[in-house]
């Protein structure tokens, strides 16, 4: 038998893909904030290195373990050639991954420029675009996590990045000797071959998150990628877990009927046996 397994889980058909429409950024922040209270999150802005990010905390018992997710690259074009002006996620699908995570302490952490911040004065569009994974961008979610485990007293932490925020999560662990376990969902973990497949030129002035995939080897992973996601192909998590140096793909879960942005919500609980 082949040393390469995949396990494939079968969910209900995808929904369809909120960010079709595209609403107002008030109506963005609103949706955000108030599904958060709703759910016993508490918003705050906290400075991290260079930026102002912003976080919803849910902290319960503080018993020295920590679940962060970390947002995707949001709504950083409006066009193939037009840079948005604001990349605040259009639906907070990530957040609401993150409510129904039943660990005690649940934080959820935005990206530079996300949720109002892009207009503040150190938050310069570049970094939802060329240096979305800069060295700068990095070493300022990698400070948010300390100050996020702090609140917690967490001395473990998994992270949990989505699309773009895989890489983050990548990046950041291997920076780190404290971190329990790293889940990516739909993750961009090859920046540099994801742009190759849409014909965009690659990232410049960003860390490429491969380069430091043999230094994670080690900590305990799971990589969800949905069987019909076109934005980021099964291909990625393949050879990302082949650049750390693992002979098979057991920590690859290949979710059936499931897009790069469709059916996460609706069966994370299942995949997760929460």
């Amino acid at each position: 038998m082949s040393s390469i397994a995949f396990r494939t889980i079968l969910i209900l058909p995808a929904f369809i893909l909120g960010c079709a429409f595209n609403p107002s950024l008030q109506s963005r922040y609103t949706a955000s904030d108030g599904f958060s209270f709703s759910h016993g999150f508490k918003k705050s802005c906290i400075k991290a290195g260079n930026f102002t990010l912003t976080t919803y905390v849910r902290l319960k018992q503080k018993n020295g373990f920590i679940h962060i997710y970390i947002e995707g690259d949001g709504v950083s074009w409006v066009s193939r050639e037009h840079l948005s002006k604001d990349p605040t996620p259009y639906e907070p699908m990530v957040l609401e991954l993150a409510s129904m995570d039943p660990v005690a302490n649940v934080a959820y952490l935005a990206r530079p420029g996300q949720y109002g911040l892009a207009g503040h004065p150190d938050c310069d569009s570049a970094y939802w675009s060329n240096k979305r994974f800069s060295e700068e961008v990095i070493a300022s979610m990698n400070e948010a996590v300390s100050q996020l485990a702090m609140q917690a007293e967490a001395q473990h932490i998994e992270l949990i990045g989505y699309s773009g925020g895989a890489a983050v999560a990548v990046l950041i662990a291997a920076r780190r000797h404290d971190i329990a376990g790293l889940i990516t969902i739909a993750g961009n973990l090859d920046p540099n071959a994801v742009n190759k497949i849409h014909h965009v030129s690659p990232l410049q002035g960003s860390l490429d998150p491969m380069t430091v995939a043999e230094k994670i080897r080690d900590i305990p992973q799971s990589h969800f990628v949905g069987a019909q996601d076109k934005t980021v192909p099964l291909a990625i998590a393949r050879a990302f877990v082949h650049k750390e140096g693992i002979k098979d793909y057991k920590s690859i879960i290949v979710v059936a009927d499931v897009s790069h942005a469709q059916g996460w919500r609706e069966n994370w609980k299942a995949l997760n046996g929460f």
